[in-house]
């Protein structure tokens, strides 16, 4: 299990490697997604609260980058955290999220970028449930839900 403690090491001295990586030009990730999803996921964007697709979405599957379809989250581990926003409390595998020390808008929060790909997800906080305490608060637009064990065409 994932901690804090280990995600603010991750973040300040370096990431799990990747199992491989995927590299686009803006114009090939342009080409790709829609303007919402380019706008969040290649240009630290966020989705208004309470939108997204995903934020009521509680049925089984798995959460993949919409970018480069790594699995993600496990929807088990998705919990209502009342933010707007699908919340988890751990990832599929340590090394398919990234971790980055974000100081946008005069705080200090750690930003979640899927690892593969390098697309922004979200952040995450230490104010989730127990036994992790882990919040990842994650944009919808950043996800794809398929079923569990399914692969999008890039992760193949």
């Amino acid at each position: 299990m994932i901690t804090w403690d280990d995600i603010i090491q991750f973040a300040k001295t370096g990431n799990p490697t990747p199992k491989k990586r995927v590299e686009k030009t803006p114009k090939e990730w342009a080409d790709l997604l829609t303007p919402e999803q380019y706008s969040v996921t290649r240009n630290k964007g966020t989705e208004r609260a309470f939108t997204g697709e995903y934020c009521e979405s509680y049925g089984p599957g798995e959460y993949s980058c919409v970018c480069c379809g790594t699995p993600l989250f496990n929807a088990g581990e998705k919990f209502e955290s009342g933010s707007g926003w699908p919340s988890f409390t751990q990832p599929l595998r340590i090394e398919r999220i990234k971790y980055h020390v974000d100081h946008s808008f005069g705080i200090e929060r750690v930003e979640v970028m899927c690892n593969t790909c390098d697309a922004h997800l979200g952040h995450v906080f230490p104010d989730g449930p127990e036994p992790s305490g882990l919040r990842y608060c994650i944009n919808s637009v950043s996800l794809k839900k398929g079923e569990t064990g399914t692969q999008h065409p890039l992760e193949s």
